[in-house]
């Protein structure tokens, strides 16, 4: 998800030293001190800025809103992330690369170097930070533990069935690029289809016009070897879910079908989070702080359709839902009642020295989360999983698809 971009507020972060090598490194403001402004005062920049073309501002603004974007932790760790991929054998030059950005003042600055002088890792680097934003991933698993094809022969297949797939699906797709990248032990495709023609109004030359263009729609593939999982982002129907996952098996696992899919069975535990006092466990490190249930929503196990939800301020009493769910048990018996989904609100200490954010966590029943696989949502799964909520394989049980019951101190009322 792109950071909001202000070319005032990127000039005023960004040190004089490295403005001036972007903007040298094009031919441009050649006649611009940048050594005699004050940091953070970029005020003779404005000035000269206004005086570009449309068109070498445009192109810049493109490059700056890039950098804006992997300007905080999570772009740090996609640049070294592809770091390691690029200077895998090159230990030496690796741990350089890192030492050199680390010793800058801050993401900024790194950012701007990294797009600066190493051009072959700023490209994967902003993939993986696009795709550790994304959500509505779905997971196919139980495929077998291959390595994936890479070679150029085997992404331009994968390519070449997508576009056959939507040109006979909606007629768009005549054209598609995919890219293939390491990260780790996992294994990520891009892959862009043309989508139909568009009309948009733009600012051209300084005339305001309707202006035709063939956009791109994304497709991100996401396997593991190790985990034998295949990961995609789509938005799109069932059918054509599968229909990716199969040529995604057939082009890069070399596959004549997609193994059967195993229903996944895993559930979230929700019972524990109704009881009164349920401590959350934070690992060490995680940078996770407090956690409370802000959220409950209970279904009948009677009739269905019928639901009572319970939402109170757990700011500045940690225990208001509860006590409120108590007054509810008073006048419904809530033993008829399973717990179907919880939402809480942690906080997490992101950077030394600032405030720490705020992440609000929609867990539903059986298995479904609102989090994502960034640094900061992985952290908040690690305390999941510590605290004993993460989905573990259930019992037996007639009601199973029901909701998690109540736990019983709740449910007395």
């Amino acid at each position: 998800m792109s950071r909001q971009y202000s070319s005032k507020d990127f000039f005023r972060q960004m040190p004089n030293a490295l403005l001036a090598r972007y903007f040298h490194s094009r031919g441009l403001l050649p006649e611009l001190d940048f050594g005699a402004m004050p940091e953070g005062k970029p005020e003779a920049l404005f000035e000269s800025w206004a005086a570009l073309t449309d068109v070498q501002r445009s192109a810049a603004e493109a490059d700056f809103r890039d950098i804006v974007a992997m300007c905080d932790r999570k772009g740090w760790l996609a640049i070294v992330d592809e770091a390691r991929w690029q200077l895998e054998d090159q230990p030496e030059a690796l741990q350089a690369f890192i030492d050199t950005l680390a010793a800058l003042d801050d993401h900024h600055a790194r950012a701007m170097v990294a797009f600066l002088d190493h051009p072959e890792c700023w490209k994967g680097a902003t993939r993986f930070h696009h795709a550790d934003g994304l959500t509505h991933w779905r997971k196919r698993k139980n495929l077998p533990r291959v390595q994936a094809a890479v070679d150029k022969a085997s992404v331009a297949r994968l390519a070449e069935l997508i576009k056959h797939y939507f040109r006979q699906a909606d007629g768009r797709g005549r054209n598609c690029v995919v890219e293939a990248y390491r990260r780790g032990t996992r294994d990520y495709f891009f892959a862009f289809p043309e989508d139909h023609a568009e009309r948009s109004i733009e600012w051209v030359d300084g005339e305001f016009n309707p202006r035709p263009h063939n956009p791109a729609f994304e497709i991100v593939f996401v396997y593991s070897q190790t985990d034998g999982t295949l990961d995609l982002n789509f938005r799109g129907g069932r059918s054509a879910i599968t229909a990716l996952q199969g040529m995604f098996a057939q082009a890069i696992l070399k596959l004549d079908e997609l193994p059967p899919d195993p229903k996944d069975e895993r559930v979230y535990d929700l019972a524990p989070l109704t009881k009164p006092g349920f401590q959350f466990t934070h690992p060490v490190g995680c940078g996770v702080g407090t956690v409370v249930v802000k959220k409950l929503r209970l279904s009948s196990r009677v009739r269905a359709g019928d639901k009572i939800t319970v939402e109170a301020d757990g700011h500045s009493n940690r225990e208001a839902v509860h006590e409120l769910l108590a007054q509810v048990g008073q006048s419904v018996p809530l033993h008829l009642y399973n717990v179907t989904q919880v939402e809480l609100a942690a906080t997490v200490f992101v950077a030394e020295g600032k405030p720490p954010k705020t992440v609000n966590i929609r867990i539903t029943h059986p298995n479904s989360c609102s989090l994502k696989y960034d640094e900061i949502d992985l952290s908040l799964r690690q305390m999941l999983e510590a605290s004993g909520i993460e989905p573990l394989t259930p019992a037996p049980a007639a009601n199973s698809d029901a909701g998690a019951p109540l736990a019983p101190a709740v449910a007395a009322g």
